[in-house]
């Protein structure tokens, strides 16, 4: 009996590992089969299947989609081309390089030109190739570059001291995108008339100098000031939106060269909660600007010693030559006195998104690298006020006036709308005078209220508020009444103030905790008064700068009364 037990439980425990080793074998056949299909599946995604499943915001700083298509076979074509290819284009890069050299040449050297000019004997390699709608009639195509060749570049420079050295150019790493553009079309062969062209974005360009047979550091600075003004001259000839134009078939190109389309003006009012760069005390912040990165179009502010929340309300002027892919560059440094700068942050904004003829303020996030957008680290933040003035805008900004008036875009505006767009030069020697506008009217606050302030006493969890306006330049005060044990306090006061210049003038109000013993800070707002003038009145809502929480309401008129001074 007991035999034929085991025999049966022998057999159920032997037929139930067989049924359990055979599912186990199913599963996992299944499981791989599975996993060979979602394989397959990721073989077969595109890009625009990669962006459905995840946004970008979860893609390593590293992953680029990039649009362009591969060039394998103009890189083999080139190639074996390359030595008809290195004869022309040298001498016309030559040409057209050597002119701006002398143009961006270092005060220390008598003269600066190339002795010899070759491209080598190593071949561009293009990696990419894309075709851009811009709207425009024609085509436009923009081709990715890369370069380490071995080109052979010597600079003849004299100084004034009599002293000759040829200057080797070695060891060239480029990378770059290069835009052709073809345009205009036309129904005869080739089919378009002109092809200009023009290094749309330079990604890197490292070179190295040496001195033919001497040693160029016994000269200090020398090594600096050639490169950078190699760069400039790199700049200001060939990159976009500097282009040159080739005309295939004969005609008028003259409206493909470049020529300023505009003016933009901007204002730069302040920084805030910007990083501290020193370890004693706090950064000295100062702003550089610019749309072109050359030399004399960069524009500086002045420092502000050991401060974080710097308050600059600075006026300057760019002019703008293709509104669609320009763009305005701040960067914020700390002044380190006589060692190099450290950057603080800095930030960009597209011409294209602004609204031509209309202020805009806009307040910028501080990043380390502009080409490196996925920066979380807290820089701080700078504001800007700005306005886009197309040449021959048909509305109140019209009326660009002589160039010897010292008036900036945003003054022409004001003046523009004070005597009717009238022409204010006159003949004879009346049109030789600078003349200012000055921007002069009264200014009336009301401060209506604020809602949700962070406690400051230490009983009761409430405040004490009231409000001190200073208007910057003058500074003339005015205060609220004190709001008792409140948080949300509302005072319906105004307060009137005579400004002399408002172009160059802020209004400053402040937020304190009155106390019996003393007051604490409880934020502030500042505000320049060209939206205001531009509007002649409105009311808005502020958030407070330095507070954890809080707003400002306020209605804000100007009745203006501008002057004129000749100078």
């Amino acid at each position: 009996m007991s035999f034929v037990a085991g025999l049966v439980i022998g057999l159920v425990v032997g037929l139930a590992l067989i049924v359990a080793f055979v599912r186990s074998e199913n599963a996992r056949s299944k499981h791989r089969s599975d996993l060979a299909t979602t394989i397959a599946a990721f073989a077969r995604m595109t890009v625009e299947d990669s962006r459905k499943l995840l946004s970008p915001e979860y893609y390593p700083s590293w992953v680029v989609f990039s649009q362009r298509q591969k060039l394998t076979w103009l890189n083999v074509h080139l190639q074996k081309i390359w030595p008809y290819v290195n004869e022309a284009a040298s001498e016309l890069i030559k040409a057209s390089v050597e002119p701006v050299l002398e143009q961006y040449r270092p005060a220390i050297l008598a003269s600066l030109t190339f002795s010899k000019f070759t491209l080598g004997t190593v071949a561009p390699q293009f990696t990419g190739v894309s075709i851009i709608d811009d709207g425009s009639e024609g085509i436009t195509m923009e081709l990715a570059m890369q370069w380490d060749g071995n080109p052979s570049i010597i600079l003849d420079i004299k100084t004034y001291l009599g002293v000759a050295l040829p200057v080797q150019v070695k060891n060239i790493g480029f990378t770059g995108v290069f835009r052709l553009i073809f345009r205009p079309m036309v129904d005869e062969f080739p089919c378009f008339g002109a092809v200009s062209f023009s290094l749309r974005q330079k990604q890197k360009l490292d070179f190295t100098l040496k001195v033919v047979g001497g040693d160029m550091s016994k000269i200090p600075g020398l090594s600096d000031a050639i490169e950078s003004t190699i760069k400039d001259a790199v700049e200001d000839s060939i990159t976009w939106p500097v282009r040159k134009v080739i005309p295939i078939l004969p005609g008028d190109y003259s409206d493909l060269e470049l020529k300023p389309v505009g003016k933009l003006e901007v204002k730069l009012v302040q920084a805030k909660e910007l990083t501290n760069k020193d370890i004693i005390g706090k950064s000295d912040p100062y702003a550089v600007l610019y749309v072109r990165p050359l030399r004399d179009r960069m524009k500086k502010s002045r420092t502000i010693n050991n401060q974080l929340n710097p308050v600059w309300n600075e006026h300057f002027e760019f002019v703008i030559e293709d509104a669609s892919t320009q763009h305005l560059v701040v960067k914020i440094y700390d002044d380190e006195g006589l060692q190099s700068s450290e950057l603080i942050g800095c930030a960009q904004v597209q011409l294209c998104e602004l609204q031509p003829g209309k202020v805009q303020d806009v307040w910028l996030k501080l990043v380390k690298d502009l080409e490196i957008q996925r920066d979380n680290k807290k820089r701080g933040e700078v504001h800007l006020e700005l306005l886009y003035c197309p040449n021959g805008m048909q509305n109140g900004f019209t009326n660009p006036f002589a160039h010897s008036f010292s008036m900036t875009s945003l003054e022409k505006a004001f003046k523009s709308g004070a005597d009717g767009g009238n022409d204010p030069v006159g003949n004879g020697d009346e049109g030789n005078k600078r003349r200012e506008v000055i921007v002069r009217g009264v200014l009336s606050v009301t401060v209506i209220s604020a809602e949700d302030l962070a406690p400051a006493d230490l009983m009761g969890g409430k405040a004490d508020p009231y409000v001190v306006l200073t208007l910057k330049k003058t500074e003339s005060k005015n205060k609220t009444r004190v709001v008792n044990d409140s948080l949300n306090p509302v005072w319906n006061q105004t307060f009137d103030f005579v400004v002399e210049d408002g172009l160059h003038d802020m209004l400053v109000l402040e937020l304190w905790d009155h106390d019996t013993f003393g007051k604490d800070y409880m934020g502030r707002c500042i505000l320049t008064l060209t939206r205001v003038i531009l509007e002649g009145e409105y009311k808005d809502t502020f958030p407070l700068d330095g507070a954890k929480s809080g707003t400002i309401t306020l209605h804000i008129k100007w009745n203006p009364q501008p002057i004129y001074r000749d100078t």
